[in-house]
């Protein structure tokens, strides 16, 4: 519970610094997010076996795959509830968590839909950082693998790791890798629909 509380602590005064002194950081967050995976990259090959890719099995495809068509059918009930276009829905929901592309490459065809875009795959990945900890005690560290998406191999890798272990950050970085191969032809597959 702690952690949670470091994180929502860290994201606030990080809000309250934004709002009241703007920093160029540039490109500094690109260069702390590839440090990061480098530091997550040194510890899975410490105690890396090959044996640990075997196991994942169809799993390696099962998650990626259940999570992508779990997206797009929240998508869909998201775009008949809120009376958006289908197309927006499943698009936005598509980018699985990676806000990055999402928004951009929708923000080509509709501001407003890129710009929705982009805070829904942010959110996303905010409420993995945040309930990724409370959420992998009740259920298996494995499955809760899929609430972080295409984020799953970078940004949300090191929370998983924490609280899931070596043999969930492997299965966190297999999904990533997988989605973040996806996203980038299914969602302009979606926009050109």
């Amino acid at each position: 519970m702690r952690f949670v509380l470091y994180v929502l602590a860290a994201l606030l005064i990080g809000i309250a610094a934004g709002h009241f002194y703007s920093p160029d950081f540039g490109n500094l967050y690109e260069i702390m997010l590839y440090i990061l995976i480098f530091v997550i990259g040194i510890d899975l090959g410490m105690n890396f076996q090959l044996g640990e890719l075997k196991k994942l099995g169809r799993n390696a495809l099962i998650l990626p795959a259940g999570t992508l068509i779990g997206s797009v059918l929240g998508g869909l009930a998201a775009s008949l509830l809120l009376g958006i276009g289908l197309r927006w829905g499943l698009a936005i929901s598509a980018g699985c968590g990676w806000y990055s592309l999402t928004g951009p490459l929708i923000g080509q065809y509709s501001a407003v839909y890129g710009a929705l875009g982009f805070l829904a795959n942010l959110t996303r990945e905010i409420l993995t950082i945040v309930f990724y900890p409370l959420l992998s005690r009740r259920f298996p560290g494995n499955v809760v693998v899929t609430m972080g998406g295409a984020t799953t191999m970078d940004t949300t890798l090191a929370v998983m790791t924490k609280f899931g272990g070596r043999e969930v950050a492997v299965v966190a970085f297999v999904h990533g890798f997988i989605l973040t191969a996806a996203v980038p032809f299914i969602l302009p597959l979606i926009l050109s629909l």
